[in-house]
């Protein structure tokens, strides 16, 4: 499954965990994708993957 918000199109980024030691290896950050039933435009129900910003900023009906 793609980790990538259908409404505002977050995805995964990329980075280093880094230990006290200084090791570095290389990790990913994954956005908080949802799958949820939403109403668009003409008021029907479709399935879509939802980060919880674009919940929490009301860009998004819940159906």
């Amino acid at each position: 499954m793609a980790k990538r918000c259908d409404i505002c199109g977050k995805g995964p980024m990329f980075g280093s965990t880094i230990s006290h030691a200084h090791n570095v290896s290389k990790r990913v950050f994954y956005p908080n994708v949802h799958k949820m039933k939403v109403l668009d435009e003409n008021g029907k129900i479709t399935r879509k993957k939802v980060c919880t910003k674009c919940l929490k900023s009301g860009k998004v009906r819940k159906a």
